[in-house]
């Protein structure tokens, strides 16, 4: 049973290495048990996001609203195991009821080594429902589906479970020397301040999905619409106006980070080194947006391999101080 346990963390580890560079890079500054943790917490946030990407048959899609029905009553008075199997069937009945069913090994271990680290963690379920309702909205036929979104307000709604939750669901593995409700506001700005970087790095692939993440009104008060985000797109090429909007968006981005940062200083002091790596790398993805003249469409920005390696050498000299 370890075996397989380690297997599935092993798993989980690769899937992080290969799609979250930058996460990954920051984990490593963490401890070995609550670098697997992570590693887990991400590889499952990744299978879903994937299987929505790739969703089959959309429209059998049920209404989120009726999965309270398959959620199983609070765990109490059952011992570790018995709650680590349950937890297991909750994950796979929430998938399943979504359409989101986990069929191949891979998908296995990473629900498996989730629900390990959900359970041994004690992450509250709520954040992983909320994650799940998010990611619903994003499957074609479902009664909550969204793919544009006319103010802030409404896309920090759609954050609110696609990121914030995530920043939740990573607090009591990363522990904080205050009680965690006290540092929850922050750790769910970063999660925020994280999608919104993604947001504005991926207008290009999002739109060739058909989405746009970025508030229609926020758009329009430079002059664009998506008939105009389009043509850029068709052209290869940010013109006066979208420009203007992106380097207006990525300010209120960087107001995210500004109210989140302060946040890592309720962490366990341990896991700060880690953090405040991935938010200033997560964070120079805007930079590279701007030194690349909002070009979105021609080139995504990513932070070189050279910088990122420097930052995390920085945090691992703290952490080992």
């Amino acid at each position: 049973m370890t075996g397989d346990l380690d297997a599935a963390y092993a798993s989980c580890r690769r899937i992080a290495a290969e799609h979250g560079r930058t996460y990954y890079l920051a984990t490593t500054l963490l401890s070995p048990e609550r670098r697997r943790a992570v590693h887990a917490l991400y590889a499952f946030a990744r299978m879903v996001d994937d299987i929505v990407d790739h969703a089959d048959n959309p429209a059998r899609v049920l209404d989120p609203r009726d999965a309270t029905a398959h959620r199983l009553a609070p765990l109490t008075e059952v011992s570790p195991a018995q709650h680590l199997d349950l937890v297991e069937k909750q994950l796979r009945l929430a998938l399943e009821h979504g359409n989101l069913a986990t069929t191949d090994r891979r998908r296995h271990q990473i629900v498996t080594a989730a629900a390990d680290t959900i359970t041994r963690y004690d992450i509250a379920h709520a954040h992983i429902w909320t994650f799940l309702d998010a990611m619903r909205m994003d499957v074609p036929g479902t009664a909550t589906h969204r793919t544009r979104y006319a103010t802030m307000s409404d896309l920090r709604e759609y954050m609110r479970g696609s990121a914030a939750a995530i920043g939740l669901q990573l607090l009591p593995v990363l522990g904080t020397v205050v009680p965690v409700v006290d540092a929850e506001p922050a750790a769910a700005a970063l999660g925020e301040a994280f999608q919104l970087t993604n947001f504005l790095r991926d207008v290009a692939e999002d739109l060739d999905r058909d989405r746009v993440y970025l508030p229609t009104d926020e758009l329009q008060a430079f002059g664009v619409d998506e008939d105009h985000l389009r043509a850029c797109h068709h052209r290869g090429h940010t013109d006066t106006p979208l420009r203007r909007a992106l380097a207006h968006l990525i300010a209120l981005n960087r107001d995210i980070y500004r109210q989140a940062v302060p946040g890592i200083a309720l962490l366990a002091p341990r896991v700060r080194p880690a953090i405040t790596t991935a938010a200033t790398l997560y964070a120079e993805i805007l930079d590279r947006i701007e030194a690349a003249d909002y070009q979105v469409f021609a080139t995504r920005a990513t932070v070189p391999h050279h910088r990122r390696i420097l930052v995390a050498a920085k945090g691992l000299t703290i952490s080992r101080r």
